[in-house]
């Protein structure tokens, strides 16, 4: 395998290129997780995944319950399946403890005020109900629990830390809450020890996101290289490949596959903090460190849609929808740059009717200049 293969594989991995998945609920399965901090995006990067993705069908999923959305990996906000959320937060909790408590110390929340926040949400949220994030702040401030000073977003994000709440569906455009119980029943989780636990998450990662190395694994996942080596060498069905410098591990199916010529050419819309990168620690194998302040301006952790080419990432793109037009505007890394026009026809397209725009919409696509 080759380096330049390495992008060029991982499309296909992730579901991107090749054959997709039928579900939303089929694509979070399919990733393990997928980073969700960014709702919209989110449901792009679910939707560009599965074989004929709406923006209703994902959320529909998520309002059925077949998705949970709450923080997991390196304590950000990611799409899991309910079943696997349970056993996730064991795995990944006791590194994120030790942050939380530095953060509660700085910030000066009082270890009883989280504990007597999770007794009021406890009871607010009985019986199946939903609160909004204003609401959440209203319900706290009530009871005598500070909100200012970022109280309120550490409690919230502690309380989902610990397993007892997630975010649930949005509703008016605002952020709800729910108990976990509710969105993810222990009577369905699985149960498995550390040691399954990373097995099956290092066994989900190479076959999602092959070629992969222990590294990225860790560095998704927030645990330990030596913990990431372990579950690689536990999960089956996979292959170590060393040819393209160090070991790079992806599935069995996956690594036995060469790129298709059109899969080379094809040209591919994807999310903000979309996995294709957020997914791996070592990013130069699809982005030119030159050009990854395109992508994450000032490294200040907002990323971008991204432009895919050839299994790398060449640019940027943004969009302005309304219920009749759709305009998606192309910020190429260097030229070629009005050849992209063309390239993502089929890519823009398929972007209105994940929207639910009508067929009679045709998307407007225009490209700036290329950097120089």
């Amino acid at each position: 395998m080759a380096v330049a293969e390495i992008g060029l594989r991982r499309l296909a991995s992730q579901r991107i290129a090749g054959a997709r998945c039928e579900h939303p609920a089929d694509v979070v399965r399919w990733l393990g997780a997928v980073q969700a901090q960014d709702y919209h995006q989110a449901l792009w990067a679910v939707g560009s995944r599965t074989r004929a993705g709406t923006r209703v069908r994902v959320e529909r999923a998520i309002a059925e319950r077949q998705i949970v959305r709450t923080w997991l990996m390196r304590g950000t906000i990611h799409f899991a399946p309910p079943e696997d959320v349970r056993w996730l937060l064991a795995l990944v909790g006791p590194r994120l403890a030790v942050a939380a408590e530095r953060r509660r110390e700085q910030i000066g929340l009082a270890r009883a005020d989280i504990s007597r926040a999770a007794d009021v949400v406890s009871t607010a949220l009985a019986g199946d109900r939903r609160l909004s994030r204003p609401e959440m702040m209203q319900l706290l401030e009530g009871n005598g629990i500070a909100t200012t000073g970022g109280h309120g977003y550490h409690i919230l994000w502690r309380l989902a830390r610990d397993g007892l709440i997630c975010i649930g569906p949005t509703e008016a455009r605002q952020q709800t809450f729910a108990l976990l119980d509710d969105w993810a029943p222990r009577e369905d989780s699985r149960e498995l020890s550390r040691d399954g636990s990373l097995a099956v998450l290092a066994g989900r990662f190479a076959a999602s996101r092959g070629p992969v190395t222990a590294h990225d694994l860790a560095r998704w996942a927030g645990i330990t290289v030596s913990d990431a080596r372990a579950g690689l060498a536990a999960a089956g069905g996979l292959v170590c490949d060393t040819t393209a410098g160090g070991e790079h591990w992806a599935g069995a199916e996956q690594a036995g596959r060469a790129p298709t010529g059109a899969e080379r050419r094809r040209t591919y819309l994807l999310a903000g903090f979309d996995e294709f990168l957020l997914g791996y620690g070592d990013r130069d194998a699809i982005l030119d460190p030159g050009h990854a302040d395109r992508v994450v301006p000032g490294a200040n952790g907002v990323f971008r849609p991204m432009i895919v080419t050839g299994g790398r990432i060449v640019g940027t793109w943004s969009r302005s929808a309304t219920p009749r037009s759709l305009s998606i505007d192309l910020q190429p890394f260097a030229a070629p740059a009005r050849a992209l026009v063309t390239q993502v026809t089929s890519e823009a397209d398929r972007y209105r009717t994940f929207l639910g725009l009508p067929s009679s919409v045709e998307p407007v696509v225009t490209c700036g200049e290329a950097e120089r």
